[in-house]
């Protein structure tokens, strides 16, 4: 079978129509990063939704990440999470107020230099909604059944290094 580095974009690697996935050349995508992160992203996302159910931080990016954060870090400011969660600033904000309207979260307004400043905590509704979410996060290690042990650490150590670099990335950009 034909690789992407073998052929231009455009190209067809085969004249016949292709009709099992396990037949289809990726030409370009097979050396695309952001092509399987999508992908590995978008099957991540559905099977962890299936698995939340009718959970409030089901379906949807950024809910889980900013439970589990506030429950860390008590106090943490709402900016410092859309930056973890790599988020704008608004699309958080909408996060936070869907998660406050559900009683999730609740908000206290800084006190001296600027009293704009939020801080997050968890509500005892919260709390419990992070505890029962966090068994079934550590319970998607079956989504990757098929993966040994010391294979899921490598990748895990690799994803978190590529992570804190782009996150200190975006920082220096500001």
């Amino acid at each position: 079978m034909l690789r992407s580095r073998d052929m231009t974009a455009g190209e067809s690697g085969s004249k016949t129509a292709v009709t099992r996935v396990e037949d289809v050349d990726l030409g370009v995508l097979d050396d695309t990063l952001s092509f399987f992160i999508r992908s590995l992203n978008l099957a991540v996302t559905r099977d962890l939704d299936a698995r939340l159910g009718g959970m409030e931080v089901a379906r949807g990016t950024g809910k889980i990440t900013a439970l589990f954060l506030i429950g860390r870090h008590p106090g943490i400011r709402p900016s410092i999470i859309a930056s973890a969660a790599m988020k704008d600033r608004s699309a958080m904000a909408r996060i936070l107020d869907d998660m406050h309207r559900h009683g999730l979260i609740r908000r206290e307004t800084g006190r001296g230099e600027d009293g704009r400043v939020q801080a997050l905590y968890l509500t005892d509704k919260g709390e419990t909604l992070a505890a029962e979410v966090k068994a079934i996060v550590r319970q998607s290690r079956d989504f990757f059944h098929d993966m040994s042990d010391e294979e899921y650490a490598q990748v895990i150590d690799l994803l978190r290094g590529i992570y804190w670099r782009v996150v200190k990335s975006r920082q220096a950009r500001g």
